[in-house]
């Protein structure tokens, strides 16, 4: 068993909904709350600065509002996403905001810095950080995070290349904290594999932008649904840092998804300039086969749970006892 701090134990559903850059906002981020999903946006999707104050204030205000109501049923709760990259000019100021609203659950992405973890532990947060490799997951624990995302091959956005079976093997042979697996995860029964490999936690994205509540255009939406594993390409053109984007869009653009350049990784950029290209291009995982509509939030949990329980039927079914002894 994982040792989970407070805000992570007990999740009747295992599951945090991935922080979608620009496309994830306060509507989507209550909505899944609400359906048992600890839902998560970046700092940097609230634009201007000032707005992060007013997006919190929204969130927790309607997620005290929900649990006040359903006593029996409360939300799961939110976290934020930080990128620790010295092109974010806006930690600081995030960093306070998070702070002031007691945000439960932080994710840090590019950096591992001691200074952030340590403002976020002030408060008694948890700090989870994402990771593509075990070396950065070793960083990341010794930095004071205390729980890893293992974003593994065929991830949205940003992503790895390791298989999700080495990855979660490796770290699990050192860590017993939080550990959630990204990649390729879009149905109930992949929820499921990735707690049987040894997560606690499935980390989907790409299956709520084609949700009602994602600040993502129509088209975008669309095209997850109308698309597959085929039409993803991983690229480091678009930010310097390698990761999965939509064919469609890169077409769009008048670029070639099957010839892209590569770019020179000193140049990455996570402030105010990334937001065009981000806009443009679209991130998405290689598990969108599994997408075949645009519906709600709530509509799309209850699917994921409903697809959950009948994984771990059909599992339980065929499994036999096993005589270790030979």
């Amino acid at each position: 068993m994982s040792k989970l701090p407070p805000a992570l134990a007990n999740r009747p559903f295992p599951v945090i909904g991935s922080p979608l850059f620009i496309i994830s906002n306060p509507k989507l981020v209550i909505e899944q709350c609400k359906a048992g999903v600890i839902g998560s946006m970046p700092a940097l999707n609230a634009r201007p600065a000032a707005q992060l104050d007013e997006w919190l204030a929204e969130i927790t205000e309607a997620l005290a509002a929900h649990n006040q109501a359903n006593p029996d049923n409360p939300a799961a709760p939110f976290a934020i996403n930080q990128i620790v990259h010295k092109s974010n000019d806006r930690l600081d100021h995030d960093i306070e905001m998070v702070i002031k609203y007691k945000v439960p659950v932080i994710i840090n992405s590019l950096g591992a810095r001691t200074d952030v973890n340590d403002a976020i532990h002030s408060y008694g947060g948890v700090v989870l950080h994402d990771i593509i490799n075990n070396a950065f997951a070793h960083k990341a624990i010794e930095k004071g995070a205390d729980g890893l995302i293992a974003v593994a091959a065929g991830a949205g956005g940003h992503a790895g290349t390791k298989s999700p079976f080495a990855l979660i093997q490796e770290i699990r042979q050192w860590f017993d904290g939080p550990l959630a697996l990204s990649g390729s995860i879009a149905s109930g029964g992949a929820i499921l594999a990735a707690q049987a490999m040894g997560a606690d936690f499935a980390y989907m994205g790409s299956a709520f932008i084609a949700t009602e509540e994602a600040r993502a255009a129509d088209a975008y939406k669309q095209a997850i649904v109308d698309s597959n594993s085929d039409d993803i390409v991983y690229s480091n053109l678009f930010t310097g840092v390698h990761g999965n984007y939509l064919k469609p869009s890169i077409r769009a653009a008048g670029l070639d998804p099957d010839n892209l350049p590569e770019s020179d990784p000193s140049k990455m950029n996570f402030g105010g300039d990334a937001k065009k290209a981000w806009k443009d291009i679209w991130g998405c995982g290689q598990g969108i086969g599994a997408i075949n509509k645009v519906q709600t939030t709530a509509e799309l949990v209850a699917q994921l749970k409903r697809e959950y329980a009948e994984a771990k039927a059909r599992l339980l079914g065929r499994i036999q006892p096993v005589d270790a002894t030979h």
